[in-house]
């Protein structure tokens, strides 16, 4: 038993991570290494392989392995929101699940790696988080340079600095999640500011949840439009389901934007909360659910926004007993929403070529600020009424007022009690005066009464009747006489 028992005990805390300071350098590397091309070549394969089923899957098409795997590479850079160049045109409206998946992938794969290094601080996982960015980084400056040339291009400094950006992001985003905030963040950040991150973080995902339900909805009940759009042909109806697919993240931003006032808008087609301007959009049954005309009872949507900030603001009711400083954390909340959708908006718009339909865009921001409000107001109320109260701090100079009020009070307290123990000393003395001059008077009193009475002889007096008595008793009979008188 002895034996199991030593075999089987880890000496490890628990919590601690696995690995640790002691790895060799050739471990290291090889970790490192496998951070920096792991990412890309998961999202490489991704690409090639979504690319593979479209071609296969679509009509009169001839499947080249060579033209896949090079395709693959600008297909890389827009799914990491590198604008492309298609013939001359611009294509700046790129798919945002895409994007999102790339993210997690780089953010998971340098959470991975700094708990393989044995990495305790954000300080020692730098080296993973330097290393995933390069990467990305520099494989997009190479394919944006190989691509040159071709039907499909991007900008070489775009396709280095927006991937790195992104990478960066994840990365920072994956250590924090194992090893914590850096140590100069750490030791600046206020309590009350984290809740309020949160509870932002809440308010964006229930605001992008009301977008999709209010996509959802429209969708349903424009089904019939819907499926006019897909054709007969399997190829083509699967290359439009994928391509919905895709830009589902990109709808639900757009109508996020509507649902709380400002709306989007697809080239000449405007469509806001007050009003509407209707033209051409392309036919994509990710775009069927959009309405032929504005109807008067969309206004009451507004009440979903309001709702998400009343969440927000109910979330925080504990977050202090202070009414202000919970507020304050409201308005985190707010800020954390604001920046939200500025990054959704600007991701999810873009050019779209030169045609009827460019560009596409959403009013990053009129929107921010709108969802700024709708998550500040509706939330201070709700966080101020259902959270605790407590007295208000009083004024500087009700302070110093109250504080010279105590002196005085305690100068009179004293004073008063000086008073009143002079006062007890002084009838103290009048009373012994009183018990003394009682006493000289029985005294005086006793002793007229004792001479009046006959009860008390001078000194004289009692002195000779003293030695009379002695005289007598000299001469008494029982006493002997002397030799002489015999």
């Amino acid at each position: 038993m002895r034996i199991m028992e030593v075999l089987t005990d880890d000496p490890r805390p628990p919590g601690d991570v696995v690995g640790g300071p002691g790895l060799s350098r050739a471990a290291r590397v090889r970790v490192l290494l496998a951070a920096a091309l792991g990412p890309l070549v998961t999202g490489y394969a991704a690409v090639a392989t979504v690319l593979a089923l479209v071609i296969l899957t679509a009509e009169r098409t001839v499947f080249s392995t060579t033209g896949v795997l090079l395709a693959a590479g600008p297909g890389w850079l827009a799914a990491l929101q590198v604008r492309l160049g298609l013939g001359g045109h611009p294509l700046g409206v790129l798919p945002l699940l895409p994007t999102l998946g790339a993210f997690a992938l780089a953010a998971r794969t340098a959470s991975g790696a700094t708990q393989r290094l044995g990495c305790r601080s954000f300080r020692d996982a730098l080296p993973v988080l330097v290393t995933v960015t390069a990467a990305h980084a520099v494989f997009g400056l190479v394919v944006a340079l190989a691509a040159q040339g071709s039907p499909v291009t991007a900008n070489p400094l775009s396709a280095f600095a927006v991937p790195g950006l992104l990478a960066a992001a994840a990365s920072f985003a994956g250590i924090t999640w194992s090893c914590g905030l850096p140590d100069v963040v750490a030791e600046r950040v206020d309590p009350l500011a984290v809740r309020g991150l949160r509870a932002g973080a809440l308010g964006l995902a229930v605001l992008l949840a009301c977008g999709a339900a209010v996509f959802t909805v429209a969708t349903a009940v424009s089904w019939a439009t819907v499926s006019d759009i897909y054709e007969p042909a399997f190829g083509t109806s699967f290359g439009l389901f994928l391509l919905s697919v895709l830009y589902l993240p990109n709808a639900v931003t757009a109508a996020l934007s509507f649902v709380t006032g400002p709306g989007f808008s697809i080239g000449s087609l405007n469509v806001g909360m007050f009003g509407y301007r209707g033209s051409a959009v392309p036919g994509v049954p990710l775009l069927g659910g959009l309405p032929g005309h504005h109807a008067a009872w969309w206004p009451a949507l507004l009440v979903l926004p309001a709702a998400t900030g009343a969440l927000v603001g109910w979330s925080l009711r504990k977050a202090d007993a202070d009414p202000a400083q919970r507020i304050r954390a409201v308005a985190v909340a707010g800020v954390v929403v604001a920046l939200g959708c500025v990054v959704l908006g600007t991701l999810s718009g873009g050019r779209l070529g030169d045609g009827p339909f460019d560009p596409v865009s959403v009013p990053v921001g009129v929107a921010s600020v709108v969802a700024f409000c709708w998550i500040v107001i509706p939330g201070s109320f709700a966080a101020f009424f259902t959270g605790e109260h407590e007295p208000p701090a009083p004024p500087p100079e009700a302070l110093e007022d109250n504080q010279a009020f105590e002196d005085a009070e305690a100068v009179d307290a004293e004073e008063a009690s000086e008073a009143v123990e002079e006062l007890e000393a002084s009838e103290e003395d009048e009373e012994a005066e009183v018990t003394e001059a009682e006493t000289e008077e029985d005294a005086e009193f006793e002793a007229e009464a004792d001479a009046e009475l006959g009860l008390e002889e001078p000194a004289e007096d009692a002195l000779a009747a003293d030695e009379a008595v002695t005289g007598g008793t000299e001469t008494c009979g029982d006493v002997e006489p002397d030799e002489g008188d015999r």
